[in-house]
């Protein structure tokens, strides 16, 4: 029973951290970009990173609004609509995003052992709440990705690296293997190279 508790404390632990870290690469990719560069899409079947915000957005409202207790697709989602452009400027996208992790975070706070066997449904589709985090943060992944990927070849030659620069693996590496066995969250560092900047 205590094995099961320190699973179920840890999971959510890191669970939380790695949803920190995609929302964290997110922002700093918009942070790179000059406002206009937000809307830009190459041709009519792409999307923006205005959109795939927007699109996010509205799967994060819905899926973990009232998450134990109502099916995450919510009837008042209007999930074709965030796929348009929604929003007018940079401000308004950033408050929208905040809004719908906030409820991400405060949900995942809620959650523990006495719960935790709570079955959830996403559309009809019954899931555990391991396979419920697990699906958002895969979902999540993914577009925080398409996001990043916008952001660099928007910027070319001016993007700035938000993982191990090109050619810098060996020296990262030698860095790493200098110090002692440490036991922490493989976010940290990025995490607190955040906060710090």
């Amino acid at each position: 029973m205590e094995s099961e508790k320190a699973f179920i404390t840890n999971y959510l632990y890191s669970a939380g951290k790695q949803f920190k870290f995609y929302k964290v690469l997110a922002e700093k990719t918009i942070d790179q970009l000059e406002d206009d560069m937000l809307f830009l899409r190459k041709d009519e079947f792409d999307n923006s990173i205005s959109v795939i915000v927007n699109h996010l957005s509205g799967n994060m409202k819905s899926r973990w609004t009232d998450f134990l207790t109502s099916d995450g697709e919510k009837a008042w989602r209007e999930r074709d609509m965030e796929f348009e452009e929604k929003y007018t400027d940079k401000n308004s996208m950033i408050q929208d995003w905040e809004a719908s992790w906030n409820i991400l975070f405060e949900t995942l706070s809620e959650l523990n052992p006495g719960n935790f066997q709570t079955p959830v449904f996403i559309r009809n589709t019954e899931h555990t709440i391991v396979e419920a985090i697990n699906r958002q943060l895969c979902h999540y992944a993914y577009h925080v990705g398409q996001i990043v990927l916008i952001g660099k070849q928007l910027l070319s030659d001016n993007w700035k690296s938000l993982s191990i620069p090109k050619g810098a693996s060996k020296k990262y590496n030698s860095e790493k293997f200098s110090h002692d066995k440490q036991q922490n969250h493989f976010t940290d560092e990025f995490l607190n190279d955040s906060n710090q900047s």
